[in-house]
């Protein structure tokens, strides 16, 4: 699918209701994990240690954090679309997440987007989207939830 591009308020409000978008996979590695562990202080076994993780874990090796899955959020939504002609982009809010399925290192993910309302906040466009990541090969996504961006577009 073919990267949206979005100019201003009204453009973005006719995609209201549908979905936009999917983001190419990208692969989860044991070294993003153990990373992301570095800049979190989250070092539980099941992320970072892959002997024990192999023998010990229901999944077989390690997983990747919840939130790392989170965090490339913006990276693969910048693969959907391209938003010109703002002031500025904010992140405003992250709503109803459930984390469903866990991602195993080497797994490849990929975000898939509706978006669910636009509205006009006194010049200001808030955007909620239904953000789905999934996992290549499997069945139930790694999460699925709500997120809400503000679009401060030039007049």
């Amino acid at each position: 699918m073919a990267k949206i591009t979005i100019n201003s308020y009204n453009e973005f409000a006719k995609y209201e209701g549908k979905e936009i978008g999917v983001s190419d996979f990208l692969k989860i590695t044991q070294e993003q994990i153990n990373k992301f562990a570095d800049a979190t202080l989250d070092f539980q076994w099941i992320h970072t240690d892959t002997v024990r993780a192999e023998t010990e874990s229901q999944f077989g090796s390690t997983i990747a954090h919840g939130y790392l899955t989170l965090s490339i959020l913006p990276y693969l939504w910048e693969q959907i679309i391209q938003v010109n002609n703002i002031k500025m982009q904010v992140n405003y809010g992250i709503e109803k997440f459930k984390f469903m399925e866990a991602v195993r290192v080497n797994d490849e993910v990929r975000l898939n987007v509706k978006v669910m309302s636009v509205k006009d906040l006194r010049g200001v466009c808030k955007a909620e989207m239904q953000a789905t990541l999934e996992i290549k090969n499997r069945k139930k996504p790694a999460y699925i939830g709500t997120i809400v961006f503000l679009y401060h577009f030039n007049s």
